[in-house]
């Protein structure tokens, strides 16, 4: 029994293109349409044309007796909003493969079987047609140097920022796999040129295989419709703040892949708050973990020989086994409970808990009289949160922008927000005597991943910070000891009279 054939759609964005398009349609390579692996359809989507663009694919159609589409949006919506309309079409109908052309003639449809191939053979998720491969072709080719030089320049910096090793972010020339269409928000991308950088970022961000095959360069007298130095402006701000969005600054939805994969994620690899912590905390301490079902800390603690408890809402079953005892607890809400026969503990960790609290007052209230339940108060707590004074929020309010997300400082499920000073004063208020502040850097690692740059940027940051926690710390991590309770102090003063009391009856009876 043989395979079922791949349903191909050939998508065709089109624009004032009545001169170019019969000749496009007519260069889709006959061996395509035959080919007992695909099953082929056309769709052209003119975007609101003021010439004949629409008549002259709808002759082509009814000459040619070939599966050709003819749509046309009544309103313009832009390069990026007509692709977002035929990937929506290829996601409803089924199709398997969308191969997105120019209907400029400035892209070779004689390619297309060689583009297809890689996502056919499943070596590929999704297959750009480069120019720059071949980089001297791109001149022969017609390819203006300006445009040239400046190709090559942005996709330096793009590369640089995103961790890719592209020859090109600039192509038209594109195939995709529909299922991985399916699993990125392309809906929220730009409607401008720009939207290709939009969807290269999301490839890139969930890991989807791109492979780059070299097409040829043609230049002719198509009408070019982007301009340069707005569409330059346009893909470095959307590249930017798409790393500046995996560390909470900066939040759009078209760079939220949270439902794929864990909010919260491990932070021990480099210089952050968990690393701070698990730094504080010494070899064999029994430790109260609060906030932490994500175990990414029990389990480095469980390494140093600690004996940690639980305190969280939900923990992951797989990092049960790093804890002694998981209370299932709402910190929030529920009354703190001293775990059973445990008589001492030596650390207390409240890593990003604090600002998730609606009443972050009396969650400290109810831990200091917890830990008054022990024989000897812990050696510390440590507790870190984000620093909403950090340069980039201030200057984000400066431009009238507080954008909350997924995580970070603005992170959607923060209830109270502080800088260094008022946590200092919620501590001691609360009767906490901090004894050490730090200033926790950006967790660039996040964003370029464990490069030579990510290790420079972490070396200026900590530099800054020595300058400025409250302007440069991305987070704030305090150590505090609680001081006894005005019960344990009333107590102590009790046991004290008592003492001193005996102490006169002795030396009156002698």
């Amino acid at each position: 029994m043989t395979e079922a054939p791949l349903k191909v759609l050939i998508f065709i964005v089109s624009y004032n293109a009545e001169r170019h398009i019969k000749s496009v349609l007519d260069r889709i390579p006959d061996s395509l349409w035959e080919s007992s692996d695909y099953d082929v359809e056309v769709i052209v989507i003119d975007d609101g044309s003021e010439d004949n663009t629409v008549l002259e694919g709808n002759r082509y159609f009814l000459e040619k007796k070939r599966y050709v589409r003819v749509l046309k949006n009544p309103i313009n919506q832009g390069y990026g909003g007509n692709q977002k309309i035929g990937f929506t079409y290829a996601i409803q109908k089924g199709f398997d493969i969308v191969a997105l052309l120019h209907a400029d003639a400035q892209y070779a449809p004689e390619c297309l079987k060689d583009l297809l191939e890689p996502i056919a053979q499943n070596s590929a998720d999704a297959v750009f047609g480069s120019r720059m491969l071949r980089k001297r072709d791109a001149l022969k080719g017609g390819m203006p140097l300006y445009k040239f030089l400046g190709n090559i320049i942005l996709t330096r910096i793009q590369n640089g920022l995103l961790g890719t090793d592209l020859s090109e972010f600039h192509t038209g020339y594109r195939i995709y796999r529909v299922k991985t269409l399916q699993k990125i928000p392309f809906q929220y991308n730009s409607n401008d040129f720009d939207f290709d950088t939009d969807i290269i970022i999301q490839l890139i961000d969930n890991h989807c295989r791109i492979k780059e095959l070299p097409i040829p360069t043609h230049y002719g007298d198509e009408i070019c419709n982007v301009n340069g130095i707005r569409y330059a402006l346009q893909i470095m701000h959307s590249t930017f703040l798409s790393r500046v969005q995996k560390f909470g600054i900066y939040y759009t939805p078209k760079f939220d892949y949270q439902i794929y994969g864990e909010q919260y994620e491990d932070k021990t690899q480099f210089d952050s708050s968990h690393l701070f912590a698990i730094s504080q905390v010494d070899e064999g301490d029994t430790v109260l973990d609060f906030g932490c079902g994500s175990g990414h800390i029990a389990q480095k603690l469980k390494e140093k020989s600690c004996s940690v408890y639980g305190y969280d809402s939900n923990v992951r079953p797989d990092v049960q086994k790093y804890f002694e005892a998981f209370y299932h607890t709402d910190i929030d809400k529920d009354q703190l409970h001293k775990p059973p026969k445990l008589q001492q503990v030596d650390s207390v960790l409240l890593l990003d808990v604090i600002e998730h609290l609606i009443n972050p007052d009396a969650f400290l209230e109810s831990l200091r009289k917890l830990l008054s339940e022990f024989q000897n108060p812990p050696k510390r707590v440590v507790i870190t949160t984000g620093n909403v004074a950090f340069l980039f929020v201030r200057l984000s309010l400066l431009f009238g922008g507080f954008n909350y997300g997924k995580r970070g400082i603005l992170d959607l499920t923060h209830k109270r927000l502080f800088t260094f000073k008022s946590l200092h004063n919620l501590l001691e208020i609360h009767g906490f005597k901090v004894q050490h502040v730090k200033g926790i850097p950006v967790p660039i690692p996040f964003i370029f991943g464990d490069t030579w740059l990510a290790r420079l940027l972490l070396r200026i940051n900590r530099v800054l910070i020595k300058i400025s926690k409250g302007l440069f710390a991305f987070q704030i991590a305090m150590v505090a000891t609680p001081r006894p309770t005005i019960e344990r102090l009333l107590e102590n003063s009790k046991e004290e009279g008592r003492r001193q009391l005996k102490k006169a009856m002795a030396t009156t009876n002698d």
